[in-house]
């Protein structure tokens, strides 16, 4: 069979592809994606684009480094990505549950 290798490899690496699910619901989405960074990196793409050609690479580090002290003192920065109240509720029901 030519896809016994993938086979394999997603037999062998199957629970930590699903290790998601032991979190509260809510969180999935959020677990199995990257859209957060996705959003940073497309947005300093779209800023070094404008540039073009940068003269080095210090430049071109600099530019990057003030779009991110941009993003991190504006409130996109500040949003919460995760409920950290439901996993601590999720942790309260295991203990229950063990007792």
């Amino acid at each position: 069979m030519k896809l016994s290798q993938a086979a394999n490899k997603i037999r062998k690496s199957i629970d930590e592809t699903l290790a998601y699910y032991h979190f509260p619901s809510d969180h999935w989405r959020r677990i199995r994606t990257n859209n957060p960074l996705e959003r940073i990196m497309k947005e300093i793409r779209r800023r070094t684009n404008v540039v073009g050609a940068f003269p080095d690479g210090n430049s071109a580090l600099m530019l990057v480094a003030a779009r991110l002290r941009h993003i991190a003192g504006t409130r996109w920065s500040s949003k919460r990505y995760l409920n950290m109240d439901l996993l601590r509720e999720l942790e309260l029901e295991k203990k229950m549950a063990a007792a």
